[in-house]
């Protein structure tokens, strides 16, 4: 079986968590843990990530360098890639040996200038301020601002997927039965010129969304949504709430969840179970018994 496994920031980055260098290693140790499990089954697996507390760390790390000439998302989100991408690739190289090979491919993914969510900007991105900090950066910067908490955070757009420009790539890798390590982030989001040249954007795109499409696009069997919950609940949070095993497409695609958290991933598992066979949500730890149904959420 093909297997589209996507690593939610929060699995590999628990909340609340210091982001240090060991603790990103021993996390990723424990990820990689779940992750062969699938692989000694006998399953063709693709792994994409989250790179959420990354990104805001390497957003710190460049305003103490030089906050008038930061470098913007894009590139934030290709460093953030390739670190994620190497600790993963070395924990699974340690794991398995040689057999089957590994490969970090940073994957740049087209959006479209005149998608909505460019005059629309929501998603969360980098360090927490207080209003009069973020204010000013506002005001300096020309950042959108919104309140998370208590707290306030720039907000930046989150386009639609369109092209994964580096597919060939990645259908060469699979064939091949090496394991890409692809997608951080949602992959680095860029627009076509007219010329036919790219550049990068200030937007994030939505990693499970992303995931959902490269899966569909590999012809995968199964699309893996990991997280830090064990399933997808009814009333959650409630002394009511209950586990959901099961669920088809349209129960998924009108399921009331929050927007900011499990809304998307419930979404793209029931975007990819339109076109392929399953999609399951959970907590990473269950993933194998994700795959073979004996946890989690399955949509189909």
């Amino acid at each position: 079986m093909r297997v589209v496994a996507a690593l939610g920031g929060n699995a590999v980055s628990p909340r609340g968590e210091k982001l240090t260098a060991e603790k990103q290693r021993e996390n990723i140790k424990g990820a990689v843990q779940a992750l062969v499990k699938i692989v000694r089954a006998g399953h063709d697996l693709v792994i994409t990530h989250g790179n959420g507390p990354q990104i805001g760390l390497l957003a710190l790390q460049n305003d103490a360098y030089d906050r008038n000439n930061s470098f913007p998302l894009d590139i934030l989100g290709a460093e953030s890639e390739g670190m994620i991408g190497y600790m993963l690739e070395q924990e699974l190289e340690s794991e398995l040996g040689e057999e089957p090979e590994v490969a970090t491919v940073l994957t740049q993914i087209a959006v479209v200038e005149d998608d909505p969510a460019f005059a629309d900007p929501h998603k969360f991105v980098g360090p927490v301020y207080d209003e009069e900090q973020a204010q000013q950066l506002k005001d300096e910067r020309g950042w959108s601002i919104a309140k998370d908490g208590d707290k306030w955070r720039r907000v930046v757009p989150s386009p639609a997927p369109q092209k994964i420009l580096d597919l060939k790539v990645l259908q060469l890798l699979v064939a091949h039965k090496i394991i890409p390590i692809c997608i951080g982030g949602g992959g680095i989001p860029v627009v076509q010129h007219s010329d036919g040249s790219y550049h990068g954007v200030e937007a994030v795109i939505d990693k499970d969304a992303a995931s959902a499409l490269l899966a569909r696009q590999l012809d995968a069997d199964a699309l893996l949504l990991l997280t830090d919950v064990a399933a997808v609940y009814e009333n959650y949070g409630s002394s009511e709430q209950k586990a959901i095993a099961h669920m088809t497409v349209a129960k998924a695609q009108n399921f009331d969840a929050p927007a900011g958290s499990m809304g998307p991933k419930i979404q793209a598992a029931a975007e990819f179970a339109q076109h392929g066979d399953f999609s399951v949500i959970g907590c990473l730890d269950d993933a194998l018994a994700m795959l073979e149904h004996r946890a989690g959420t399955c949509i189909r």
